[in-house]
């Protein structure tokens, strides 16, 4: 199996030999949240906060009461 260095602790992380550059690992020490960034050697960096697609809780805050015709 794979691995590469958490870029925020510096521990060894395991990458399934099947992820593709972009997908999402976790640092089993840490916790911190990844992305594969290269896989040649295998690459990982920290995944922004902005990468985070959940809106969820934006519609449920919505009224549209008002939109209902």
């Amino acid at each position: 199996m794979p691995t590469s260095v958490c870029p925020e602790c510096e521990e060894e992380v395991y990458v399934d030999s099947e992820m593709e550059q972009g997908d999402q690992v976790s640092c089993d020490e840490c916790h911190s949240s990844l992305v594969v960034v290269g896989l040649d050697p295998i690459e990982l960096d920290l995944r922004e906060e902005s990468d985070d697609y959940s809106d969820d809780e934006d519609y449920e805050s919505q009224d549209y009461e008002g939109d209902r015709f």
